[in-house]
């Protein structure tokens, strides 16, 4: 029987997971243009070759990092969980007013806006407003569901461009429950 070599196993998801976190820290902290793949790589303790083959480009893992939690939300079958856990993340406490508007404003501006809102679109936006079109009987459904998703992003950009306001430090029970009473009357189409 032969001896392993000493070093760290190899875990294709712990990888994934760490490139993740750290660019997720360093697109938020330092920009998406001025963090390197280098940099991405030595903060996640592995090789820089692993960013490419686990994302193909660093555009590419801006749009991970910018989908992670959308996935995670789709998992959920019924719109009102769907709604609330996306709302959770938004308003959820110990994040930081603002984070998430941030990435959104870095990845749709510059160079790199062009594959964030394509993987958006694709791997979170199309999902979550067919998701939502499915839970309304509405003709209109589909409208309902993109002014739904309209408003998420402009309360996500509303928090980033004013982190000391009112939304920003709204408390989860709070801005949720109003959010959602709202959007529940949307999609199902009372109030006309």
């Amino acid at each position: 029987m032969t001896d392993r070599p000493a070093g760290r196993k190899r875990d294709s998801a712990a990888t994934r997971e760490a490139l993740l976190a750290a660019a997720t820290e360093l697109f938020t902290t330092r920009g998406f243009d001025r963090t390197s793949v280098r940099e991405i790589a030595a903060l996640a303790e592995v090789n820089q070759a692993l960013v490419f083959r686990y994302f193909g480009s660093k555009e590419e893992l801006l749009g991970a990092v910018l989908t992670a939690p959308g996935r995670a939300l789709l998992a959920e079958a019924d719109p009102d969980e769907l709604l609330t856990g996306l709302l959770r993340q938004m308003f959820g406490a110990g994040e930081r007013p603002g984070q998430g508007g941030n990435l959104l404003l870095l990845a749709l501006s510059g160079p790199q806006r062009g594959v964030a809102a394509e993987v958006l679109e694709r791997e979170v936006a199309r999902p979550l407003r067919e998701a939502l079109a499915a839970s309304t009987d509405a003709p209109d459904a589909t409208l309902r569901a993109e002014l739904v998703l309209a408003w998420m992003l402009g309360l996500a950009l509303a928090r980033q461009i004013r982190p000391d306001g009112a939304l920003a430090s709204a408390g989860t029970g709070a801005a949720s429950t109003l959010v959602l009473d709202a959007v529940r009357a949307l999609l199902s189409g009372t109030g006309d």
